[in-house]
């Protein structure tokens, strides 16, 4: 039975089939701007004291639909700044989460925060389209990349100057991008098959990433309560979009984040 993550898959890799000359060009444009504007330390500014925020611009998702209607992504990252976020991540697929390039430019114009593209990066061409948009940092999500394209796609971002926010679902996944180097692996507790929310599996998955590396939390995270729980199981930070983007005071909810206190973590 086919998935959301079979459709979107297919719609990206058909979307990066383009013919050698172009592939050129657009490498060679990204590693001209990798050269001539720095980017923003996206690892950085995560590993800062206390719980990182990585503040979301989202519009809306396959399995919720509109998230906020007339959304207005410099606006809604001023918001996020002013609340304490550490970075912003931006939408920028098109067909499933209504987001766009356009979308990551505004927002990263609006702040000085670092900004990861969050997209589904499945080609080197992905990743010089991410430098060239402006952003920071780039999406690896170990459920839809071979372990040839992780180590490949990782060495790309890192030749242009791109951190890499690494996902996994499992401890086997985590082992997989371990071996290509990752240092900042986020736990998607949002199953990409099925999209249910499994709010125990940041925590779990914890327990086995070692020290050293950055340790980002992300989907199912409502407010302080859940954010004080996955810093007590030793996260970093936290990638927190819906409840972000309805809220009716981003940057209120944002410091809220920032405040909450290590708990002890349940299963």
């Amino acid at each position: 039975m086919a998935t959301y993550l079979d459709a979107i898959l297919a719609a990206h890799r058909s979307a990066g089939e383009r013919d050698q000359r172009e592939a050129e060009v657009v490498f060679a444009e990204a590693e001209a701007m990798a050269g001539a504007e720095q980017v923003r330390d996206f690892t950085a500014a995560l590993r800062a004291p206390g719980l990182s925020v990585i503040s979301e611009v989202k519009r809306r998702s396959p399995s919720k639909g509109e998230l906020a209607s007339g959304l207005d992504p410099a606006g809604l990252a001023r918001a996020y700044a002013a609340g304490g976020a550490a970075c912003l991540s931006v939408l920028t697929d098109v067909e499933f989460f209504g987001g766009s390039p356009a979308d990551l430019a505004a927002a990263r114009a609006a702040t000085d925060l670092p900004v990861l593209r969050k997209d589904f990066t499945v080609s080197a061409l992905d990743v010089a389209d991410a430098r060239l948009m402006g952003a920071d940092a780039i999406l690896l999500i170990a459920a839809a990349l071979s372990d040839a394209e992780l180590g490949e796609l990782a060495a790309r971002a890192a030749g242009l100057g791109l951190a890499v926010l690494h996902e996994v679902h499992d401890e086997a996944e985590l082992d997989r991008v371990l071996a290509v180097g990752a240092t900042v692996v986020g736990v998607n507790q949002r199953d990409l098959f099925s999209f249910e929310v499994d709010t125990g599996r940041a925590v779990r998955v914890a327990a086995a990433m070692p020290a050293g590396v950055v340790k980002v939390a992300e989907s199912g995270i409502r407010g302080p309560e859940d954010a004080a729980r996955l810093a007590g199981a030793g996260f970093d930070a936290v990638l927190v979009g819906e409840s972000l983007v309805r809220s009716p005071d981003p940057a209120a909810a944002v410091a809220a984040l920032r405040a909450a206190r290590p708990a002890p973590a349940r299963g």
